[in-house]
């Protein structure tokens, strides 16, 4: 007998497509979510998450051996030990997707393993260990993500030349450490390595790290990551790279015209130049699924495909590849099939680099806001901050961006300790069109590092109580 068809199939179990086949099934749906490889994707497996855990492992080993004799702690010799700092961040790994499975068992979502491919509209194809399998539904969203873009004059080798996700289980810690790449990717794992003892040089080919991101406070986290020990080479690139005697020759060039040449030589080289959308193997062509010229699926404001009954979601589609837009992305979907009101504010979406510390921004770069009409501007240092300061860790600032004539809040960005929990409080504030003046008349419990958002949204009108 043949098996009903689904309401909703969702291709791939990451962030945008776990949540949004949970959220279908609340409302009502029968679901099957399909993934090849594992619950949870790339950002569970091997990328938010068991990043996260190296970040905070490694943040742990450089604070006790350098930081805590500030606060009149003795501590002697400290050291680490890899293996087990690898098996915490994977066992961190495994509760979370084991998570995952739970949730699916309790909302009643069909898991399916094997690969995917569109065979029609409103039908799936499932292979696994040769054998397959058809899937009907009503409707079908693509949600698989993204995979480490590959250069074709630096290609991976998974031992010398590697990825993101051979980053994170590298065996020993290498001597030096070469990454190209300066975005969040290259910046939060050259500084994972760079604690543990690797001497890390980043290659950008921008003039600047992390391009897209408020420049003034770029520039700054740059100079703390380089007090850290991280070196910089901007206006630069990564013409070729060799391995000779178990090292790595890279050849590359900056300056006017790429006249500065020269070779580096390093133990793995980091090729961390973005992600591309995962799509081989889905039969978008042959069903005439509408794809720009970077290979990333075109969809309506619906989220749809121009083949009906099927939508796409997340990395997949472009713009801010991160996990938590995925999400978002996959509720609303979800919700607009439903007959609801489902919608994405992609203006109030924060973005966060987690290096210490760290930087997070929601809204529009100064630079943005200045090509928009006038604006105010107000920074406060953590320097100046109470609890920064008890903490014994004040290095950044916050700075506020405002409507000069409306006082509509367009823009906050944050460097410091704690900035990805800071800066939700403005995440909300955008989300609800607020004013600089909303944040500047709020409490902020005292001593508190929030406190200094208030100061900055006080100082747009020059009126900042602490400096």
């Amino acid at each position: 007998m043949a098996q009903p068809p689904f309401d909703l199939i969702v291709i791939g179990a990451g962030p945008g497509g776990y949540v949004a086949a949970i959220r279908a099934a609340q409302l009502g749906m029968r679901v099957a979510c399909i993934d090849k490889q594992y619950l949870g994707g790339t950002c569970l497996n091997v990328g938010c998450i068991p990043s996260k855990a190296l970040l905070d492992s490694t943040f742990k080993y450089t604070e006790t051996k350098h930081l805590l004799g500030h606060h009149g702690i003795k501590t002697g010799d400290v050291s680490f030990d890899l293996p087990a700092m690898l098996g915490r961040k994977d066992g961190v790994v495994k509760k979370m997707t084991d998570g995952i499975a739970y949730l699916f068992k309790k909302n009643k979502v069909e898991h399916v393993i094997g690969s995917a491919r569109l065979a029609a509209p409103g039908l799936v194809e499932v292979t696994r260990d040769g054998q397959s399998q058809s899937l009907a539904a009503k409707n079908i969203v693509i949600a698989t993500g993204s995979e480490p873009s590959q250069l074709p004059h630096l290609p991976f080798d998974h031992k010398f030349i590697i990825d993101s996700t051979d980053a994170l289980a590298l065996a020993e810690v290498p001597k030096r450490l070469i990454v190209v790449g300066a975005g969040a990717i290259g910046l939060e794992l050259g500084s994972v390595w760079n604690r543990l003892g690797s001497q890390v040089l980043v290659l950008e080919f921008m003039d600047r790290i992390l391009p897209g991101m408020d420049r003034e406070m770029t520039a700054a986290l740059q100079r703390l990551l380089e007090k850290q020990g991280m070196e910089f080479r901007l206006k630069t690139s990564a013409e070729s790279a060799k391995v000779e005697n178990g090292r790595v020759q890279v050849a590359r060039s900056g300056g006017e015209g790429g006249a500065e040449k020269g070779i580096e030589e390093c133990d793995k080289l980091l090729v961390a130049v973005g992600r591309r959308p995962h799509t081989d193997g889905l039969g978008l062509s042959e069903l005439g699924v509408a794809t720009d010229r970077r290979g990333f699926v075109t969809i309506d404001r619906n989220f749809a495909t121009n083949i009906p009954g099927i939508y796409a979601i997340g990395d997949v589609v472009g713009g801010l590849m991160l996990a938590h837009k995925a999400e978002e992305e996959g509720i609303a979907f979800v919700e607009l099939l439903a007959g609801k009101a489902g919608h994405v504010n992609y203006r109030a979406c924060p973005n966060v680099v987690y290096t210490h510390p760290e930087l997070a921004q929601v809204g529009l770069t100064e630079e943005d806001a200045k090509a928009r009409g006038e604006i105010r501007v107000g920074k406060f240092p953590f320097s100046a901050n109470g609890r920064a300061r008890s903490m014994d860790d004040f290095d950044g600032l916050v700075k506020v961006i405002g409507d000069a004539t409306t006082d509509r809040l367009l823009g906050v960005h944050i460097l410091g300790a704690h900035a990805s929990d800071m800066i939700a409080e403005t995440t909300l504030a955008m989300e609800f069109s607020s004013s600089v003046e909303d944040i500047a008349r709020s409490f902020h419990a005292h001593p508190t590092l929030p406190e200094a958002v208030k100061e900055a949204a006080l100082a747009v009108e020059k009126r900042a109580i602490h400096i």
